[in-house]
């Protein structure tokens, strides 16, 4: 089918060109016409040169008129107010991202109490290596007695005022010995998120290196704090992911079944809306209504995370959640937090689509709301696949239209599966690094945007990347766009260069190594330190790279600057709002390389991007002499 060259340009994938096109014919609005809409963006926005911190504002500063404000109301530079902008970025997205770590610790709590609606322990044995990270006696103990010590540990970490958070002491010794130096080890999550705030409302903290540091130093209480309890207490809870096979995209919606898709990222909701679909009752009202069943799928990290522990399919990264619903053939689209657009409610009113959010920190207009409590977290999730199963009556087939776009995908590559599949050791890693079969390992990562054409950033930067031996692994977004391109996949290894594929044949797996949802990037933090470890050196001295093609959300501000702090040269496709201080764009893209050992670099052109990965990855290794 033709399509229009407006349309073409948006996305690389033909099943978001179809959905494109019937919006169009619908005269329905979805992100990429918000985006056109707002055209041209402000200047000083994208820049970071406004400050609405107090009320003598708001305040921008002119960077295209000499003779404009150079300052504003309380004397604040440019180069001050862009950088209390931006570690206030980095505080909303550690917030997220450790909010979620702390509704963890709060399931496993309910769990030990025996007060989890449903939830049991699946992984025994990753709880008492935990335990084992915080002292905790685990000889003799019932796994609830265990897990109720370490669920009142991990708690202390996000209120804990002074100290260290314990999950940092897996970084090397001489970065552990770094953030000391820099007085950027964290004392505790909550109390470094609380401090940004402090330190850029007025009159306090008007240094722009010292606000930085702030910055980084929460962002790594999110990366090694946060996140890490996120993504260890799920494996507890849900089971440690092990490769399994599967399917993404949008064709993954069936005509003859009850679709329900959930959407956002905390899997203690939709690891129960799974159970519940099971349910014999309810499948059998569902096959009552003319149904041949129900069929779940995920959306953003959520989908990531059923995906990898059930094999659940996805159907789309971020900028699909619209498009999934003008499908038509969506009964339920089930919602908790973050990357959730406000603009499904009315969208789902044009269809027969519920829209069911559930959290209480996240209420949406047009919204259906069933409060979820992991006290009843089964009743609850049932009574909302119900509210799905019998929605399926009121599907009108003719506005019916499922792209037959799919593909397969081999996902499911947590740390303890990476050993796993390399024989029960990192050796034969270290050796394939060592020998130049793989030349280096890049964490691919991040969000969506429509500043940029969908997928395209993640897609042609990963291929890049592998076609010259770099061993991909990646969460989030990103993780979904290399799915639907075919790159997760043993036989995507034909599309490497020839030492990688050599590897990836001999081990059975893809080039491209699914690890999880964004939370998810602390397993490839751990394996880096894992790797650093095993050859005596500090993260920074190894042959790896990082990057975001598409970011968009505050929490990939946060991530890249916990990966940077790390030691992790990470470049990034869409341009941070630092450009109007010239100090802070420096700090970043080169000074920092004197501080934690690494920076930041930004490159639209994700070929450029990739060879900038690469030609650093080449300095490591000669550093290195491998």
């Amino acid at each position: 089918m033709a399509y229009t060259d407006k349309i073409l340009e948006k996305s690389i994938d033909p099943s978001v060109h179809k959905m494109l096109e019937r919006a169009e014919k619908l005269n329905l609005e979805t992100v990429w016409d918000r985006y056109e809409a707002m055209l041209p963006e402000c200047g000083f926005g994208e820049l970071g040169v406004c400050c609405r911190n107090c009320n003598m504002g708001p305040c921008r500063i002119s960077p295209f008129d000499d003779q404009g404000p150079k300052k504003g109301v309380c004397g604040a530079t440019a180069d001050i107010i862009v950088a209390r902008n931006l570690i206030r970025m980095i505080a909303g997205g550690a917030a997220a991202h450790s909010d979620h770590g702390r509704d963890l610790a709060h399931t496993l709590l309910l769990t030990a109490e025996g007060k989890g609606g449903g939830y049991e322990i699946k992984d025994e044995e990753k709880l008492k290596a935990l335990a084992g990270e915080y002292s905790i006696e685990t000889q003799g103990r019932t796994k609830e007695q265990i897990a109720l010590d370490l669920a009142r540990a991990v708690y202390g970490e996000f209120g804990k005022q002074e100290g260290f958070v314990q999950f940092t002491r897996r970084a090397p010794e001489k970065r552990v010995a770094l953030w000391k130096s820099l007085g950027i080890d964290p004392r505790g999550i909550d109390r470094e998120i609380v401090e940004i705030m402090h330190r850029t409302h007025i009159g306090v903290d008007n240094d722009p290196v010292n606000l930085i540091l702030q910055g980084l130093k929460a962002s790594i209480a999110d990366g090694w704090g946060g996140s890490t309890i996120a993504t260890e207490l799920s494996d507890v809870l849900f089971g440690t992911p092990m490769p399994v096979r599967s399917q993404s995209n949008l064709g993954v919606l069936k005509q003859d079944h009850v679709n329900i898709i959930v959407h956002g990222h905390e899997p203690v909701l939709s690891e129960m809306i799974v159970a519940a679909s099971n349910d014999p009752e309810l499948v059998g009202l569902a096959e009552k209504l003319g149904a041949k069943g129900i069929n779940v799928a995920g959306i953003c990290c959520t989908g990531n995370e059923i995906i990898m522990r059930h094999g659940i399919p996805i159907v789309g990264n971020f900028l699909q959640q619209e498009l999934a619903v003008i499908t038509g053939a969506v009964e339920a689209m089930i919602v908790d937090v973050q990357c959730i657009m406000p603009s499904l409610g009315p969208l789902s009113e044009c269809f027969h689509t519920k829209f069911i959010s559930t959290s209480p920190k996240a209420k949406f207009p047009g919204a259906i709301h069933m409060e979820f409590s992991e006290e009843k977290a089964f009743d609850i999730a049932r009574q909302i696949v119900q509210a799905a199963v019998e929605n399926y009556s009121l599907r009108i087939p003719e506005k019916v239209l499922i792209p037959e776009d799919k593909t397969e995908c081999m996902v499911g590559f947590s740390a303890e599966a990476i050993v796993k599949a390399l024989g029960g050791t990192l050796d034969p890693l270290l050796n394939a690094i060592k020998s130049g079969d793989i030349k280096g390992i890049a964490g691919v990562v991040g969000c969506n945007n429509p500043k940029i054409k969908h997928d395209h950033g993640h897609v042609v930067l990963v291929r890049e990347l592998i076609k010259n031996n770099v061993l991909v692994t990646t969460t989030g977004c990103n993780a979904i766009a290399c799915a639907k391109s075919g790159l997760m996949l043993p036989e995507a290894a034909d599309q490497a260069g020839d030492g990688l594929k050599g590897v990836c044949r001999t081990l059975g797996v893809p080039p491209v190594l699914h690890m999880g949802s964004c939370v998810d990037i602390s397993r490839i933090l751990t394996l880096c330190a894992s790797v650093a470890n095993a050859l005596g050196v500090d993260i920074s001295d190894l042959p790896v790279a990082g990057a975001a093609p598409e970011w968009m959300s505050e929490k990939a501000v946060s991530i890249g600057a916990y990966v940077v702090s790390s030691g992790i040269f990470t470049v990034l496709g869409t341009v941070p709002p630092v450009l109007g201080s010239k100090v802070v764009t420096e700090l970043l893209t080169r000074g920092a390389n004197e501080v934690v050992g690494a920076t930041f670099a930004v490159e639209p052109d994700p070929v450029k991007g990739a060879g900038l990965m690469i030609a650093h990855m080449d300095k490591k290794r000669q550093a290195l002499g491998i």
